[in-house]
């Protein structure tokens, strides 16, 4: 249900369980970790999903077991956070509840028009991730970040470009934008690649 494609440079991960949202169980979450730990001369990672739907969190069931208050989240999102390669979330359809962590954790975020976001934890009796608010008002603010986390509020790809909490809307494939983005970082020599998106943390890029 998670798969991994190397094509020229790019690594490329989808998750795959389109029939349940691209909903994660725990042993979905745990790939997609070993994949995040084990990508670290890789230079560009690309994180999608099959469907219209990028993914809708975790597994309603498994969420229910314990999975909603599980570590697997925050390793996943730490371990993205922490590459140097450039990390892109093709967000092929709406981002809901634990799964925006591991987009909030890429450096760049592009979206189809009619994605959605929103983070329901507050509602469902849960917090969020550690790392989830403050990554998120690093992008859009506290007071925006309050209006997702506290008002419950689904944003509009639109609204989410406005506030910046994703970097781009494309019409077309989301992977292939996706791609045609990375590509000067694929052309480049990587260790100049990696100083420099060093740099734009350090100059207050993402939260970690």
């Amino acid at each position: 249900m998670i798969e991994v494609i190397d094509q020229d440079g790019c690594r490329i991960v989808t998750i795959n369980r389109p029939e349940k949202a691209n909903s994660l169980t725990a042993e979905m979450l745990e790939r997609l970790c070993e994949i995040a730990e084990g990508a670290g001369d890789v230079p560009v990672l690309i994180l999608t999903g099959a469907g219209k739907v990028f993914s809708a969190g975790a597994d309603l069931e498994e969420a229910k077991a314990g999975l909603a208050i599980s570590d697997l989240w925050e390793r996943l999102s730490g371990a993205i956070a922490a590459l140097p390669g450039l990390t892109i979330a093709a967000l092929n359809g709406t981002l809901a509840g634990g799964a925006n962590g591991m987009a909030l954790a890429c450096d760049l975020r592009i979206a189809v028009p009619g994605a959605k976001f929103f983070y329901p934890v507050m509602k469902l009796g849960y917090r969020p991730q550690p790392s989830d608010p403050a990554r998120m008002a690093a992008l859009i603010g506290p007071a925006r970040t309050k209006l997702i986390l506290m008002g419950g509020q689904k944003i509009a790809a639109n609204e989410a470009l406005r506030f910046g909490l994703i970097d781009r809307i494309v019409e077309d494939d989301v992977v292939s934008a996706a791609r045609e983005i990375a590509e000067d970082t694929l052309n480049a020599d990587p260790d100049i690649a990696r100083a420099i998106k060093e740099m734009c943390n350090g100059a207050g890029g993402k939260a970690r």
